[in-house]
């Protein structure tokens, strides 16, 4: 692991201390995957300030605290993601409209192109008459006829092949 000079004693140290720390945090946190995140990186810079950590009066205690430290930081960084994600996150989906009886999309779909389109927009996209000129460049009274004509002539031809429509 270490080299003698350099990491003199760690070695011993980390094999005695490891499990007893991984099992402590995983304890107090509840969650092993963290609590094996928090132990690796405590020993890594228990590791890189060896000689320093080794003449504390417990290394045991240092790395503890370090990894308790890791642990808390990692939470408040889940907790800022959780809070960003939830701020930023889109709205749900719309629900798709409801699968039209295929009586009346047949009908629909025998309506002139302009009267189809309106209706689509009106009863499936649920725009108002405002929104329909607005969207399709013509006045507001040109979408109430149109809608009106278009509905007479639906009313016409689920009659004539269906007998109208089931209630």
């Amino acid at each position: 692991m270490t080299n003698d000079a350099d990491g003199a004693g760690f070695d011993a140290w980390y094999l005695r201390e490891a499990p007893r720390l991984l099992a402590l945090v995983t304890l107090a946190v509840g969650d092993r995957g963290l609590a094996e995140e928090a132990t690796a990186e405590a020993f890594a810079r228990a590791l890189e300030r060896w000689p320093s950590v080794r003449s504390k009066g417990s290394p045991s205690a240092w790395v503890y605290t370090v990894a308790l430290n890791q642990v808390r930081s990692t939470l408040r960084h889940r907790a800022v993601e959780r809070r960003f994600v939830l701020r930023h996150r889109s709205p749900p989906a719309a629900a798709p409209p409801p699968e039209p009886d295929v009586a009346l999309w047949q009908a629909v779909a025998r309506l002139p192109h302009r009267e189809r389109v309106m209706v689509v927009f009106r009863y499936v996209g649920d725009l108002s008459e405002a929104e329909i000129a607005r969207a399709l460049g013509v006045t507001r009274g040109t979408v109430s006829s149109t809608l009106s004509r278009a509905r007479q002539r639906l009313a016409t031809l689920l009659s004539a092949t269906h007998g109208g429509l089931s209630s």
